[in-house]
């Protein structure tokens, strides 16, 4: 029987495995497609359903997949011991094995969840390896599914998990994906080989089994990211809701994608450069259907909410169409005063704001140009508007930080207190190194310089009721690994058996196995070949030295301000896009003047809105924002 036709004959067969509680009744937006004639797609978020659906890129490619009348896409989740207790690994749609899918789609947003992808197979009895896959078949003789995976936490940097995926998306994938489909129509069962290859010649599309990812190597060919440049054309908000997640029944919005801060630290700063927006109409549009469906919470999802350059006027008709309005984040430069009143008067419990660093020289550092006091502007506004609580953001153990860095987050805090008599609670995140940043050479402070500057911002802000929640720095230290890691890791996730996996189980596996920690963990050499030069994430590798000497010298960098152009400095933008408004020079401020914006050119954004809202709310009166 021919390849093919075996593997209709098998999709046509229903499911033998036991049922198990299922979610479902529960979900709104649930497609369920007889597996006749299609492409059976599994759509795996490696960690929780709770987790899972919290996340908006993966409700978006489960709909776009099944938007597909020949692909049949079903959910798979990792379940926390259900590999060690023996459970079949189910689809959640069918109940379908998930071994029995011909193409298995992963997306990943963390390190941390390498962990289980490895899980994962092991548990569908699916060869981990693609070189393993492709010397075997399924028990029927058929061929084992083709595995993909994207995602931020595996695009800039994806050579830990390299041998395990015969496909990897590198960038945005929404108009790749129609490409891939239409590709394995044609060849996913007829010649696997010839399919890859094929890929293999397009941007994107990352080939580990046939790229060698070594710079040096005579075969060396970098991978180009992909991005959308018309952002618009793609539908970018909720289209899956369930009372069991996170977010409950609301309806997300991804309202702008990419940030142009430049924090030196943050890779999503970096990759998904240039920062587009969706325009004000569409989110309107989008957001009374979904209060027509009953839908009143409204999420606004961005790298910085307030930086989308019709914020105020998004957040005002929100409102007034009755909705509850929440915000993934939230800079104070400039303030959008209607976003947090229209957050407050829908009942947010909390405000979020993220200083980084207590410091403004360490602020420098990192190329977090909002001042001290811009965000204690905001917190009074805040506490004015009766917030219940405010949330602060830190990083511990930045490049060139010292313990008068850290008594700077203890005064902060407390000054924070003065002017918001609530709840307050304060992150304390080790830093990790990451992929494609200024800060990709640098090193992680030790875990026992972080432990104990944890140590001290809990016992000076303890005893006046300051809540400090840290993230574990050994933890972080794995992650660290990971997040510059090479293939030779992908050895020591495969040798960590399936339930024992710990801090130091990790560090001795990678010892056993001849790697030193200290190598991923510690400072490089700037210049030295790098396991992810493999991909081009937009950004000029000399772009990330000059970030790197001006944070050695406490200084702020280059940015890109909301709708601005112009400028080629970084890389990320080609001349039609930087272009596209020809010369800029009647654009509304901000406006690119023929040269790149440095941090402080943000502050006539800052004026501006500023003076936009000198009127008073309530018994908020809005002061101009002192700008020198």
């Amino acid at each position: 029987m021919p390849k093919a036709r075996r593997n209709q004959h098998r999709r046509n067969q229903p499911s033998t495995a036991p049922a198990q509680e299922s979610p479902l009744a529960r979900e709104e937006g649930t497609i369920v497609k007889n597996w006749g004639g299609k492409i059976p797609v599994a759509l795996s978020f490696p960690n929780s359903y709770y987790v899972g659906m919290s996340s908006l890129a993966f409700q978006l490619l489960y709909s776009r997949l099944n938007a597909e009348e020949d692909v049949v896409c079903e959910r798979v989740f990792w379940e926390k011991g259900g590999a060690a207790a023996g459970k079949p690994l189910l689809s959640l749609e069918n109940q379908r094995p998930a071994e029995e899918f011909d193409v298995w789609a992963f997306t990943i947003s963390w390190e941390m969840d390498y962990f289980n992808v490895v899980e994962m197979l092991r548990q569908a009895n699916v060869p981990p390896l693609a070189q393993d896959r492709h010397t075997s078949t399924r028990w029927d003789g058929t061929e084992w599914p083709i595995l993909i995976a994207g995602g931020p936490g595996i695009t800039m940097n994806p050579e830990p998990m390299a041998p395990f995926f015969d496909v990897i998306l590198i960038g945005e994938g929404e108009e790749a994906l129609p490409q891939f489909v239409e590709l394995c129509r044609q060849g996913l069962y007829e010649d696997r080989a010839a399919l890859l290859a094929t890929l293999d010649k397009l941007p994107g599309f990352y080939i580990p089994s046939l790229r060698p990812s070594n710079r040096n190597h005579v075969d060396f060919r970098p991978v180009e990211r992909l991005w959308v440049r018309e952002l618009y054309n793609h539908p970018t908000h909720s289209t899956l809701y369930t009372p069991d997640t996170e977010f409950g029944d609301m309806h997300m919005m991804e309202i702008a994608r990419g940030c142009g801060r430049g924090c030196r630290f943050c890779l999503a700063g970096y990759v998904y450069r240039p920062p587009r927006e969706q325009p004000l109409d569409k989110l309107l549009s989008w957001a009374e259907d979904a209060i027509t469906r009953g839908h009143k919470r409204i999420g606004l999802v961005s790298a910085a909410v307030s930086d989308h350059t019709q914020i105020d006027e998004l957040a005002t008709q929100l409102h007034g169409m009755g909705a509850s309005i929440s915000a993934s984040s939230m800079r104070m430069d400039p303030i959008s005063i209607p976003l947090i009143k229209a957050m407050a008067e829908g009942g947010t419990q909390t405000l979020t704001v993220a200083p980084e660093a207590g410091s403004q020289r360490l602020r420098n550092v990192i190329n977090k140009t909002q001042t001290e006091e811009q965000m204690m502007h905001a917190i009074s506004l805040a506490s004015e508007l009766n917030m219940p609580q405010l949330k602060l953001y830190f990083m511990v153990g930045h490049p060139t930080e010292t313990d008068d860095d850290i008594q700077a987050i203890v005064d902060f805090t407390l000054e924070a207190k003065k002017r918001f008599n609530r709840r307050i609670a304060i992150n304390a995140t080790p830093f990790v190194p990451k992929a494609h940043t200024p800060f990709q050479w640098e090193g992680m402070t030790d875990s026992r310089t972080i432990k104990n500057r944890q140590r001290i911002l809990n016992k000076a802000l303890a005893k006046h009721g300051v809540a400090v929640r840290a993230d574990s720095p050994d933890w972080a230290e794995v992650q660290a690994v990971l997040s510059r890691g090479d293939r030779q890791l992908a050895d020591v996730l495969l040798a960590i058996p399936s339930g024992d996996l710990n801090v130091r189980s990790f560090f001795q596996t990678m010892e056993d196995l001849g790697l030193d920690p200290d190598h991923y963990i510690g400072k490089w050499e700037v210049g030295d070949a790098l396991p992810w030069d493999i991909v081009q994430s937009g950004v000029s590798e000399n772009y990330f030295h000059y970030e790197l000497r001006l944070a050695a010298q406490d200084k702020t960098g280059l940015s890109c301000p909301p709708d601005s152009a112009g400028c080629l400095s970084c890389s990320a933008c080609d001349p039609d896009w930087a272009f596209r408004y020809g010369d800029n020079a009647d654009r509304p401020v901000p406006a690119a003047k023929g040269g790149p914006w440095r941090a402080q050119d943000w502050q006539p954004w800052t004026k501006l809105k500023a003076e936009q809202h000198k009127t008073e709310y309530g018994n908020v009166s809005i002061a101009p924002i002192a700008l020198e």
